[in-house]
């Protein structure tokens, strides 16, 4: 809970004023030895630590998703695997494992999202990192509308949904190759875009690097850029962008 939560729920006498204290007693880190977990993110920013699974050992996974759980209720996690799933899921029966984006998660069934964010794909192959920001954005309390598979070799296939596309808070927009997508929408919307320049690509292309370039060199207006293959940062920008507008 944040510092909000516990004064309103000692207020309508949910809690009692020993238990309010022991929440805000809580150092802002839990030390465990092998990891200092940010309890107080949340308080901070809005949003809890979220783990980033990829080459954490075992043990190390299975007790920061435990603790984070036992602390906020739900718990996302990034870049996971099938292993890790079967895993987590002996000591936490709830975890849900999306083989597309690798998103590891236990999430509030009864969450409200509010505002929306549209994300665009230029193939089909750009997907798993679409998806990785599309479950974040989610988790976080973002409406999503996916575009997927409408890169500019079929241009009217974006023609068609720009309408749809413009009518959200902010634009995430996911291609690989020249990551030409980015440029094009950026000369036909009036919201903020969000450019994930992806792996997917023959030689030249040189693992995201030339879609890298080609999104920092865009001539289009509104274009912010995060790293190769990083949906998580670019559904976390679009999701400060969404709570600023919806407020």
């Amino acid at each position: 809970m944040d510092t909000r939560e516990i004064l309103e729920q000692l207020q309508n006498g949910d809690i009692s004023i020993e238990e309010a204290e022991r929440y805000l007693r809580r150092q802002p880190y839990e030390d465990m030895g092998f990891a200092h977990l940010d309890m107080h993110r949340k308080v901070r920013t809005g949003y809890a630590e979220v783990v980033f699974c990829q080459g954490k050992p075992d043990e190390y996974l299975v007790e920061i998703f435990k603790k984070i759980y036992e602390a906020e209720g739900e718990v996302l996690g990034t870049r996971g695997s099938e292993q890790q799933f079967e895993l987590l899921k002996k000591e936490l029966p709830d975890v849900e494992y999306d083989q597309v984006s690798r998103i590891l998660k236990i999430e509030s069934k009864d969450k409200n999202r509010k505002g929306s964010i549209s994300i665009c794909t230029g193939g089909t192959a750009d997907i798993p990192v679409a998806e990785e920001a599309a479950q974040t954005a989610e988790f976080f309390g973002c409406n999503v509308k996916r575009f997927y598979d409408i890169g500019v070799c079929g241009i009217h296939r974006v023609l068609h949904n720009i309408e749809d596309i413009n009518d959200s808070n902010c634009i995430i927009a996911a291609a690989g190759m020249e990551g030409a997508l980015v440029s094009v929408l950026g000369g036909l919307v009036d919201k903020p875009i969000i450019a994930v320049p992806t792996s997917v690509g023959y030689g030249v292309s040189d693992g995201g690097k030339a879609a890298l370039y080609a999104m920092l060199s865009s001539c289009a207006n509104g274009i912010s850029v995060v790293n190769i293959d990083n949906g998580y940062g670019a559904a976390y920008v679009a999701t400060e962008i969404n709570r600023l507008v919806e407020g």
